[in-house]
């Protein structure tokens, strides 16, 4: 059922910002080889921003490849949690979601996810079915496990407190509620972003002194998006979403700086650290990096989409991006032929997530980024009336057909 221990923490390993504590987690990984049985792998979810980019799915990446190692995973939607909001990383506090906003964006984290996760090997759990039950004495021992001191080493609080911000109590009680998950679900193992390093380690804290055996901490990196230089954002435009069209996921790919086209190998797929070694050194002896980049738009599409799907997604980027003709496969859009003009268009495709606003289409235009059947259209141009069949390209990788 499992590889050895050893060969377990190299594949774990991979791409590893910090383990705290290794000897421990392999000490837990060898008594999981020898009873066979799988350990309890923790991730707990803000359901606040239900969109999952491929940072987001760092984390995911590495708990799959957990799962793949035979663990059981525990996805801990924060329903109660959430009507605090975590405030790491915020100058204020965050406004509490409504139940019905956090049940919302929790459908839409799960579906998103099982892209990635094995859901026979995953149960999915909300925090209010043991948080809502506490009693006020319960709460209160919670309370008296750690001291105010030890909250103000968090470095948001530390600099709200600093700098005269209020501080309400109930958003100390975040971390603690979040280290009761750990001791509810016996966590062997917690997950997460290096911004989540003092929520998770107080988990371990807590188990200790409830006399349980301390979950290990695994933190992830942040990836940086497109740019090379922010954190994927989807504010900040550098981000691959995992519900993207693969073709776009594709090309998106392909504009990953060669820079970090190692740590997209360990951080976004599940490639055993030894084809990522051998890839590594590829680099070093000075093959072309964009032959290594298409591999690697290969394995991420796929792994998003599909085979079948990512094969189509890589004719299509040779066709538009390569050759520099328009592809078959691309979107169709139902329009009033004969009776809308390109400036007429914009609404829909504003509507249709093409573009943002008509003052962007309007920009693109002036710098050349708009074609209409391979044709640059400029600004004098918009009134020209759409034809059946026409091809509308918006900058490099937005194409679209309109039909009657």
């Amino acid at each position: 059922m499992f590889l050895k221990p050893e060969e377990q923490l190299q594949i774990i390993q991979k791409g590893v910002e910090k383990i705290v504590n290794e000897e421990e987690l392999l000490a837990k990984l060898d008594h999981s080889f020898k009873e066979q049985k799988p350990l309890t792998i923790k991730l707990g979810l803000d359901p606040s921003a239900p969109d999952i980019h491929l940072g987001h799915a760092v984390v995911l990446r590495k708990i799959k490849q957990m799962q793949d190692l035979g663990h059981q995973v525990v996805i801990i939607i924060g329903d109660f949690t959430g009507r605090i909001g975590d405030p790491t990383g915020k100058a204020k506090g965050r406004v509490a979601l409504t139940d019905e906003i956090v049940k919302e964006n929790a459908k839409t984290y799960c579906e998103q996810i099982f892209k990635i996760l094995d859901k026979e090997k995953t149960t999915v759990r909300f925090n209010s079915e043991w948080l809502s039950t506490l009693t006020f004495e319960e709460v209160i021992k919670l309370a008296a496990t750690t001291s105010v001191a030890r909250i103000l080493e968090r470095d948001d609080f530390q600099k709200r407190y600093n700098s005269q911000v209020p501080i309400g109590i109930h958003e100390f009680f975040y971390p603690l509620m979040q280290a009761y998950d750990s001791v509810e679900i016996f966590a062997d193992i917690e997950l997460g972003g290096t911004d989540q390093t003092f929520n998770i380690l107080m988990g371990r804290t807590l188990q200790k002194h409830l006399g349980l055996e301390k979950q290990i901490a695994i933190f992830m990196p942040l990836l940086e998006g497109l740019d090379g230089v922010e954190k994927m954002s989807k504010s900040l435009g550098n981000y691959i979403g995992v519900n993207e069209a693969p073709e776009v996921m594709f090309k998106k790919v392909m504009e990953v700086p060669d820079a970090l086209i190692i740590k997209y190998f360990e951080l976004a797929t599940d490639e055993h650290p030894k084809v990522i070694k051998e890839i590594e050194k590829r680099l070093l002896k000075g093959e072309n990096p964009r032959d290594i980049k298409l591999e690697l738009a290969e394995i991420i599409t796929t792994l998003y989409h599909g085979e079948e799907s990512m094969k189509e997604a890589e004719q299509y980027f040779e066709i538009a991006f390569q050759k520099k003709k328009i592809p078959d496969n691309i979107p169709s859009m139902l329009i009033e032929i004969g009776k809308e003009s390109v400036l007429d268009i914009i609404p829909a495709l504003i509507a249709n997530d093409y573009i943002r606003s008509k003052s962007e289409f309007i920009r693109l235009m002036k710098q050349n980024g708009v074609s209409l059947n391979g044709e640059k259209l400029t600004v004098e141009d918009t009134d020209r009336i759409v034809m059946n069949e026409e091809v509308l390209q918006i900058g490099k990788k937005r194409f679209v057909r309109f039909i009657k």
